[in-house]
């Protein structure tokens, strides 16, 4: 069950990577790709790795985002749809970083559940 619940990280995980593999960025594609395999860990470090790498994956989001807005902007085309999808992924990929809260996954992990929701 938790295999469906980590599932959000996954693809939150593998889009950046895909982001990262487009954009030719080797190192942080590598380390993305390389933090798959936490989610197979049992260990407190582990989910808190895992959580600030998708909250600096929604910055990355974001940051390019940003970037193509300017870029768009510039040559003077649209970017409204661009904004609301790169938006959306940025949300989502910080959401995923909140599912290490819950408390089934927060007992996976061995983190504390005191004060945990269900």
């Amino acid at each position: 069950m938790n295999a469906l619940r980590l599932m959000p990280v996954f693809v939150a995980l593998a889009v950046l990577a895909a982001h990262f593999y487009r954009a030719h960025a080797w190192v942080p594609f590598g380390i993305t790709i390389a933090l798959l395999p936490l989610l197979f860990a049992r260990a407190p470090w582990a989910a808190r790795v895992l959580q600030a790498a998708l909250a600096i994956g929604a910055l990355e989001w974001l940051r390019t985002a940003a970037a193509l807005v300017a870029l768009r902007q510039s040559m003077g085309l649209p970017y409204t749809r661009l904004v609301i999808i790169l938006g959306v992924v940025a949300v989502g990929t910080l959401l995923a970083a909140f599912i290490f809260e819950s408390r089934p996954v927060r007992a996976r992990f061995g983190l504390s559940t005191k004060g945990a929701k269900p």
